[in-house]
């Protein structure tokens, strides 16, 4: 039963995902003042791009057709074991690091195809992307580690629990700060990444997948959103899973949390300019601090 729930919950924060990509690509042309695209402009996107043939290099080897299916399996295992309001199930999540090695092996092959394809734009991308997350992973699971030693262990459904009953404080305000801008840099938005733009000098995660098409690049595309979802709900169910006391239903205080979150990330990438790459360690730094901070509130 709980494998099955699991799997039910992968597939419906599979059908969700686009949505909430969606919702933050019209907030974002609202708050810029323009029309923006529709909040289910990323489902026609995924259907136009899943009725395409793929087009390959006659040079790319197995790595390079195999890497869309991993990153996108990838994102699905990590929504299966994310927490969320399943959790009272009684659920057994696997322990946070299998969530992050899992996204780090999606990003590993679309890093080694980007290489594989022999573009030049692949390479940098990939180079870019390698950079970015060798600085990234350390500093989230510095985050990550402010709730795990409240819960004595790194279960998911542990650390949920454990956030739940130990009410809000400057440890978990700060922790939740800290994770805010790890989304931002870990699903590539300004100002880390520009999402938006395929300019030589800025493009990131665009630079890796310029080489696909088709039914490969829905499938890319699929997972970054539900690798959005992913952080979001982290974010929710392990800094700020608190409810008001009331009727409303926690499912219903969870749809609006989320909702607020892609506001949130819409007003910051409205708000920022892209940086130069080289001071991004610098960002990094500054969000490592806040993460020891929290663990010395505690």
């Amino acid at each position: 039963m709980s494998a099955l729930l699991m799997i039910l919950k992968a597939g419906v924060l599979a059908m969700l995902a686009p949505l909430i990509a969606g919702i933050i690509k019209n907030a974002k042309g609202k708050m810029q003042s323009r029309r923006g695209p529709g909040c289910l402009q990323v489902y026609y996107d995924l259907a136009k791009f899943l009725k395409k043939d793929n087009v390959f290099s006659p040079t790319v080897s197995w790595i390079f057709h195999a890497a869309p299916y991993v990153y996108f399996a990838t994102a699905l295992g990590a929504a299966a074991l994310v927490p969320s309001f399943m959790l009272e199930q009684g659920i057994v999540y696997d322990n946070l690091f299998v969530l992050i090695y899992l996204l780090a092996l999606g990003r590993f092959f679309l890093a080694l195809a980007s290489l594989d394809a022999g573009s030049s734009f692949g390479g940098m991308g990939g180079s870019r992307e390698m950079f970015i997350n060798v600085l990234v992973e350390p500093v989230m699971l510095l985050t990550l580690f402010t709730v795990a030693i409240k819960a004595n262990g790194t279960g998911l459904s542990q650390m949920s629990n454990a956030a739940a009953v130990s009410g809000m404080s400057l440890s978990a305000i700060l922790a939740a700060i800290a994770f805010l801008i790890l989304i931002v840099a870990e699903t590539g938005r300004i100002p880390v990444d520009n999402p938006d733009t395929h300019l030589e000098l800025t493009m990131v995660h665009e630079g890796m997948v310029l080489e696909y098409s088709g039914r490969s690049v829905a499938l890319i595309f699929w997972g970054s959103a539900i690798k959005q979802l992913v952080a979001i709900l982290l974010l929710i169910n392990l800094f700020v899973p608190w409810n008001p006391v009331g009727p409303v239903s926690p499912v219903i205080w969870l749809i609006i949390k989320v909702l607020i979150i892609a506001l949130i990330l819409a007003a910051i990438e409205t708000s920022t300019n892209k940086m130069r790459l080289f001071r991004i360690p610098g960002f990094m730094l500054a969000t490592s601090c806040l993460s020891l901070l929290a663990i010395m509130a505690m």
